[in-house]
């Protein structure tokens, strides 16, 4: 199922040539371009590995959206797993999995009001669309089936779980507070039950 392995450097803050392999796959259903980025050869360590998924946020990730704290925490795993080794799982399901459009749709509503669960209710979509059942086979494809997951989002554990995952340790990432993106947060861990402390 792993199609293609090449060793990529990464930058983050004051971290340079942080080395990984950034690996494609084939086979899967959804067609989507999903990839396994890995660090220190996560894939061979004898305890489970750190596993992070993230699902692709382009207004965060890449343009430093003040709305959310994506690219934080996508910043925050690369610099942990340049220390300890690591996989992540980036997960092309932009927006929850409404896409960029709708997701651009959102933010007009969340800039009248709304939260993102709201906005996203409003234009007729669920809390969250994301689907996991990927990510299981990505990481089944590299042998790896108990982890550590980095995540403050319930529901990642319970549907790796649930798809054969064992998962042996949650580690939380950072609240990553910033002005825009407050309400953001706490409605991700009023409504969303994520679990994470705010300073």
């Amino acid at each position: 199922m792993v199609n293609v392995r090449a060793r990529v450097p990464f930058k983050v803050g004051t971290k340079s040539h942080i080395p990984a392999d950034i690996l494609s796959f084939d086979g899967l259903v959804s067609g989507k371009e999903h990839v396994a980025l890995i660090f220190r050869d996560a894939d061979k360590q004898q305890i489970p590995p750190l596993v992070r998924m993230h699902s692709e946020c382009l207004t965060g990730d890449v343009f430093h959206s003040s709305r959310c704290d994506c690219g934080e925490q996508l910043d925050e795993t690369i610099e942990r797993m340049a220390e300890e080794g690591g996989i992540i799982l980036y997960l092309r399901q932009e927006g929850r999995g409404i896409g960029l459009y709708n997701k651009i749709d959102a933010y007009l509503l969340q800039s009248q009001g709304m939260n993102t669960y709201e906005a996203n209710n409003h234009l007729g979509f669920g809390d969250d669309l994301r689907d996991f059942s990927e990510a299981a086979q990505m990481l089944k494809a590299l042998g790896v089936e108990s982890i550590r997951l980095i995540t403050n989002n319930p529901k990642k554990i319970q549907d790796l779980e649930a798809l054969g995952i064992s998962i042996e340790e949650v580690v939380g990432t950072k609240a990553h507070l910033k002005e825009g993106n407050e309400n953001y947060l706490r409605a991700k861990a009023s409504r969303g039950k994520h679990r994470f402390h705010f300073d």
